[in-house]
């Protein structure tokens, strides 16, 4: 089980990854063209790059934050039905007598939110830890002198592995069957 889980992680992980930065890059440089644009289009030199470069920068880890909830709704429907090292998560019916084969995003509402929460709670808690470690091993005396952003989204990685088995042994309209 230890493989299944760790590859379903892999899988969910990967795809999250992919999703979120590359619209996150796709909507930044939407916006970026768009200013240079409304900006009546200077000619492109050092400065103007420099400018452009920044702006990227700046909008980046704004628009990567909601494309990131967006990949995280997205990437919940694809753990279902995969079979994946022999196993499979199946999603059960609301009476729990049988399983949903075509899953729409109206089935996973229920499961999304409990999942979630369950990932933000794993999430505190990782950061507890890293707020422990930092103030015991490291000479950063706050949390804010090395949190960002990236930091969050491996924070988010990490408690993924462990919601999903939390999530196949504790869930009521999640199982976990044979394939």
């Amino acid at each position: 089980m230890g493989k299944f889980y760790f590859l379903l992680w892999l899988k969910w992980a990967s795809r999250l990854v992919t999703c979120s930065v590359i619209f996150a890059y796709a909507i930044t440089i939407a916006i970026t063209s768009f200013i240079y644009f409304s900006s009546s289009m200077p000619t492109v030199n050092s400065e103007v790059f420099q400018a452009l470069k920044d702006i990227l920068q700046f909008w980046f880890p704004i628009v990567w934050s909601v494309t990131l909830l967006l990949a995280l709704f997205r990437g919940i429907k694809y753990i279902f039905n995969t079979c994946i090292n022999g196993y499979e998560f199946k999603l059960l019916t609301c009476k729990g007598d049988s399983t949903i084969e075509i899953i729409g995003y109206g089935d996973l509402v229920k499961v999304w939110r409990k999942w979630f929460m369950l990932n933000i709670w794993l999430v505190g808690s990782v950061m507890v830890l890293a707020i422990v470690y930092t103030h015991l091993f490291t000479s950063y005396s706050g949390i804010f002198e090395w949190f960002s952003i990236y930091w969050l989204f491996c924070f988010i990685l990490l408690s993924g592995y462990f919601s999903f088995i939390i999530l196949g042994s504790r869930c009521k309209r999640v199982k976990i069957a044979k394939c």
